[in-house]
């Protein structure tokens, strides 16, 4: 038997935490149901674990970005409907005929292509993000299909602001209601749900506030953390005055100091943004990132912690507004940049 082979990298997922949140975001939908967005291999975390604990906590809709993430969690999620964001394209339309999940309809090329399935589908429309979705022109076209319309969706654009364009959206949304037949009605994501009732209508389909991110301050006491990054330090050095560390020298020791360089990088998701402002921690204190951060490599100071060593694993909660205040990117990037070579490691 082969020696089994450990990574240097793991990603510390709390399954009780997940659901949790589930919970707390379908209480916050009101009379709505509550779905759950699981595309990018469940924001990073990995989709069949998330679908499969979502599915035992209650959550019957489930949103993906490709036919392939749909035939990834098929299995784990029950007769639950299962949605495919980004529609069906002529190449897609062999394997979607023959799929359990439902398309969700893009534009009247696409509503065209689906009509004579006779399956059913969701259709979305655009209320003023001009992102995917048809027209609102467009849907008295296409309602001489006669399609089989389970959502009617829409996406907000500002909903994590106070933004104007919130109630605008929500305004030519109505309007699309009565150009269509459908059974349900769709508008809000995790930062729409904040927004009141006005914006529930039948279904909420949370994403980033399922895994801990925070949209807005509405979610800030509600929503859990799911995730911890723990990187296992592969050597300590000591520095003089005047050492510098890493790629074009942009850290420069005052003093003397030790420092550690652990296994993580830009490869892994934790990008240059990070580079002299990101912080690990190990018993309780803080290891702030010096220099620039490396493909698989990050120096961290090790003054406060002079018992650690070689080996030992520092770690980092994935508090996303913090790490995204850090590093400039959004929470949904630190999120979903995260790479396949984290052990990611379920405690419930």
């Amino acid at each position: 038997m082969s020696p089994t082979i450990h990574s240097h990298l793991k990603l510390d997922l709390d399954g009780a935490s997940l659901a949790g949140n589930w919970h707390q975001l379908r209480r916050m939908s009101g009379e709505a149901s509550c779905g759950a967005a699981i595309k990018a291999d469940g924001y990073g975390l990995g989709a069949r674990e998330v679908a499969g604990r979502l599915y035992a906590a209650g959550c019957r809709d489930f949103f993906v970005a490709t036919w392939a993430e749909a035939n990834e969690i098929a299995s784990l999620v029950g007769e639950a409907s299962v949605t495919v964001l980004n529609g069906v394209l002529e190449v897609d339309m062999p394997s979607a005929v023959k799929s359990r999940a439902k398309p969700m309809l893009n534009s009247a090329v696409q509503a065209a292509r689906w009509k004579g399935t006779g399956l059913p589908c969701d259709v979305m429309v655009d209320t003023g993000m001009n992102r995917l979705g048809l027209s609102i022109g467009d849907l008295t076209e296409i309602a001489e299909f006669d399609l089989d319309v389970d959502l009617l969706a829409s996406h907000l654009a500002s909903a994590d602001d106070d933004s104007s364009q919130n109630e605008d959206q929500l305004a030519v949304y109505r309007k699309a209601l009565a150009m269509l037949p459908h059974r349900r009605k769709s508008l809000a994501n995790s930062a729409g749900i904040a927004l009141g009732p006005d914006f529930h209508f039948d279904l909420t389909r949370p994403g980033l506030s399922l895994y801990g991110g925070i949209p807005r301050t509405q979610f800030a006491e509600k929503i859990a953390p799911v995730a911890k990054i723990s990187a296992q330090l592969l050597q300590i050095r000591e520095l003089s005055a005047g050492d510098k560390v890493g790629y074009n020298a942009t850290f420069t020791a005052e003093e003397t100091m030790a420092i550690g360089t652990i296994s993580i990088g830009y490869a892994d998701g934790y990008l240059r943004g990070f580079s002299g402002r990101g912080c690990f921690y190990a018993n309780g204190q803080e290891l702030p990132v010096l220099g620039r951060v490396s493909m698989d490599l990050v120096a961290v100071d090790l003054s406060d912690v002079p018992d650690i060593c070689e080996g030992d694993w520092v770690e980092m909660p994935l508090n996303l507004p913090l790490l995204a205040g850090q590093s400039g990117l959004s929470q949904y990037e630190v999120l979903t940049s995260l790479n396949r070579r984290f052990d990611r490691i379920w405690s419930s």
